[in-house]
């Protein structure tokens, strides 16, 4: 017994720490391996509990922020002994880090204002300044994004992972894809030549937009109108059209249809397919292309531009 009360002044022999910060050290040891300890068990509960990936994120996320806060409290109660106002203490804890840890601080609050106003949920397909991407993770000091396009032509993924400071929801404009209407506009250009049907075209080109959109017109009309609910939005005609416009080139017909915008890429790959199927048909319908056309007066009949011939 006298020899495990000699352990205390055995290591202030050692490291010069005082009996009292000892036993703070120790405690806020013990505190966060037990917290530790509990945070690995709720994890494997909720694993066991469900397997839909979005509810076990969002269930794994509200622990651990229970778990940290609680830390933080506990933790703080036994180096702040004298302070028994939980408001008091996390008052000062606040205003040492901001000026210590000013984009920290900043980062903080930029996670208070995702977790309050949602400006996105994990999940979400978002851009933010000139990232864009699916938001995989939101963390205290930062969320990550799954990138998109890029390199990678359509909205895809590129398998890169962008870690992106919360600070920046504060100072940069926020695109949400999929809050509020949860559709996006999505055009395709055909340009054909002046001398095709254009009207035919145009004719194949709107049942193609029906059939491969017009379901989706169907579900946008029931998002629109929960989400006018929330915000100014006006219903208007969610129909597919082809509009009709003339270039250099040709005459140009552009698809206009609302898609989900995870399947964008996929919905144009239907559509020019059967776009290439269905103009293969008519021998009256040519794509066209940027070209360029040179004159010889001689051989178009026309008189020469020199007067001496």
């Amino acid at each position: 017994m006298n020899n495990i009360k000699g352990v205390p002044n055995f290591i202030e022999g050692i490291t010069g720490i005082g009996g009292d910060l000892q036993l703070k050290i120790i405690t806020s040891l013990v505190i966060i391996i037990i917290l530790w300890v509990t945070r690995k068990g709720v994890h494997r509960v909720i694993v066991k509990w469900t397997d839909n990936i979005e509810q076990r994120y969002n269930w794994i996320k509200t622990a651990n922020y229970i778990i940290i806060v609680l830390g933080a409290v506990l933790v703080g109660r036994v180096w702040f002994q004298g302070i028994q106002s939980i408001a008091t203490f996390l008052g000062l804890l606040s205003a040492g880090l901001a000026i210590a840890l000013s984009d920290v601080v900043k980062s903080m609050a930029g996670w208070i204002y995702i977790i309050v106003r949602r400006p996105f949920s994990a999940g979400d397909r978002i851009q933010i300044g000139k990232y864009s991407g699916d938001v995989i993770d939101i963390l205290f000091f930062k969320f990550t994004l799954m990138e998109i396009g890029n390199w990678v032509d359509a909205d895809q993924s590129t398998g890169r992972l962008i870690h992106i400071p919360n600070n920046k929801v504060l100072t940069e404009v926020i695109a949400n894809y999929g809050q509020g209407f949860q559709f996006i506009w999505n055009e395709i250009p055909v340009l054909i030549t002046f001398e095709s049907d254009w009207r035919n075209a145009k004719k194949i080109l709107t049942d193609i937009a029906n059939k491969n959109a017009a379901h989706q017109t169907r579900k946008a009309e029931k998002k629109i109108k929960e989400a006018a609910k929330k915000y100014m939005i006006f219903q208007r005609t969610l129909a597919p059209t082809v509009y009709t416009t003339v270039k250099d080139s040709g005459v140009l017909l552009t698809i206009r249809y609302l898609i989900n915008p995870r399947y964008r890429r996929i919905s144009e790959q239907a559509i020019w397919e059967d776009i290439l199927t269905e103009f293969k048909e008519f021998n009256n319908i040519d794509f066209a292309y940027p070209t360029q056309r040179f004159y010889d007066n001689n051989h178009e009949g026309k008189k020469s531009q020199n007067p001496k011939k």
